[in-house]
């Protein structure tokens, strides 16, 4: 196997992450690298595992090429089962998934709107970029992120009692927009946010991708 990836981007980081928390029960996964911000996802090379230019991509030793972050992540907790991050039954796995959908479809997605379309380092990637797009969705975040600080009052996980792929997905689109815009949920008056995120923080699988 290979897992082609691209630095501090949040997609691949999620991944990494996710493969840090099962430790031991995965074997060591080769990674290779590509510069996105010189357009090396755009290569022919490239697109011929995945046409659709993004990272991750996940070689498979049959030949095959995974692509998705979530995909991935499926195909990583069938090979292994343990530490579980995607619910150990038919319900806990739907209530995991929604809670990581939401995170990917509006946390995830609005953070990346925000940057790609109003940092000026991401021009390259975003052409054209749109200025105020990018201040509606950082707009939108609020609410967003206010929704997350209730839910996080009232549970100590995102998907609820334990951790699972939500917090990964949540703090890894979190950690996207500290790098590159600053946010911190305790700036913004979240304390459970915040709570939040340092505790995620903290743990070593954290450290993976970043």
């Amino acid at each position: 196997m290979k897992l082609i990836v691209s630095p501090r981007a949040p997609n691949p980081r999620r991944v990494r992450m996710f493969i840090a928390e099962k430790g031991e029960a995965l074997p060591d996964i080769p990674l290779e690298t590509l510069d996105l911000v010189k357009g090396e996802h755009r290569s022919p090379a490239f697109k011929a595992l995945n046409p659709m230019a993004r990272v991750p991509v996940l070689q498979l030793d049959d030949g095959r090429s995974l692509a998705e972050t979530r995909a991935i992540c499926t195909w990583l907790e069938g090979l292994a089962p343990e530490p579980n991050l995607m619910g150990r039954d038919a319900e806990e796995r739907a209530f995991v998934e929604m809670a990581d959908r939401r995170m990917e479809l509006t946390l995830l997605a609005t953070i990346a709107n925000w940057i790609r379309h109003g940092h000026p380092g991401l021009a390259n990637l975003e052409q054209p970029q749109f200025p105020d797009f990018a201040a509606s969705q950082g707009e939108k975040l609020h609410g967003i992120t206010a929704w997350l600080d209730g839910e996080l009052a009232r549970q100590p996980f995102v998907a609820g009692e334990r951790f699972t792929i939500a917090d990964i997905t949540a703090f890894c689109g979190l950690e996207f927009a500290r790098g590159l815009m600053k946010y911190r949920p305790g700036d913004a008056g979240l304390p459970h946010l915040q709570a939040w995120r340092d505790r995620i923080a903290a743990r070593p699988s954290a450290q993976a991708g970043a």
